[in-house]
């Protein structure tokens, strides 16, 4: 995909963990999130807020390796449930603030050195679905702008069901050697910018941009399309449309999980 702009990212991530502040002020603190078996409401949160603070002393620092946790200052949820919200834009803010004085300066990520902007769309992503998470298991509508839903795709896509953090890549096992999988996000406004085509080659996996016949195919909105990627929702549910061996994008989804 085209790079988004950077404001973009950051203003993703002031409003989605802006939502997640205003939800934990009133929503019950142990309320389970489905999306995320393991996790109450709380320790969402607490997750967001603690990896925005991580990569907000990483791109500060210009780090050249990974931080320990223990070193990153008010890290961790405050015990105080009024003061939660506001512990979470404190940690969205000092995130952003680093991320536009870094501008596109070298720092870790993802096991090697690449620009700052990196972890913008990290941690919009990662802010993005999470509020999301939160919000579905308050009952309250889901929403996403297709550009930066097609860009989560792309990132999940090419980058973290990939082999990062030197471990093996996921898409090889559960994509067999010469298949492959069509993804298409159908708005409008993307044009040919959301379609990916993943094909499992003798030297490994590749994703390109555009369309081609593969051996599944599935498409929908850029939002639906990332819930269903993300585990989130089931490639049944509505305004998505599966081609070819619908088996083979179960054995994706069952073997590929956020």
């Amino acid at each position: 995909m085209p790079k988004l702009p950077a404001e973009l990212y950051y203003a993703e991530i002031d409003a989605s963990t802006a939502s997640l502040a205003v939800l934990i002020e009133y929503a019950d603190p142990v309320l389970p999130i489905p999306a995320c078996p393991d996790w109450t409401l709380s320790q969402l949160a607490a997750h967001v807020g603690r990896v925005q603070r991580r990569s907000a002393e990483m791109v500060a620092t210009r780090a050249t390796g990974p931080i320990d946790p223990e070193l990153v200052p008010d890290i961790e949820l405050p015990a105080d449930l009024a003061a939660r919200g506001r512990w979470l834009t404190a940690g969205a803010g000092r995130l952003i603030s680093a991320l536009r004085e870094a501008g596109e300066e070298t720092v870790w990520a993802f096991g090697t050195a690449g620009p700052a902007g990196v972890w913008a769309r990290r941690m919009a992503n990662e802010a993005m679905v999470h509020a999301a998470d939160a919000a579905a298991a308050a009952g309250e509508e889901v929403s996403f702008v297709p550009e930066l839903a097609a860009d989560a795709i792309d990132e999940w896509l090419t980058l973290l069901s990939g082999p990062i953090f030197g471990r093996p890549d996921r898409r090889a096992a559960v994509l067999p050697e010469g298949a492959s999988l069509h993804v298409h996000a159908t708005d409008p406004e993307l044009g040919s910018t959301g379609e990916w085509l993943v094909t499992h080659e003798p030297g490994g996996v590749e994703v390109v941009s555009g369309h081609a016949k593969a051996t599944v195919a599935v498409s929908g909105a850029a939002a639906d399309l990332l819930l269903v990627l993300l585990g989130r929702r089931s490639p049944a549910s509505g305004g998505i449309q599966v081609f070819g061996d619908a088996g083979l994008l179960d054995a994706w989804l069952a073997g590929i999980s956020f």
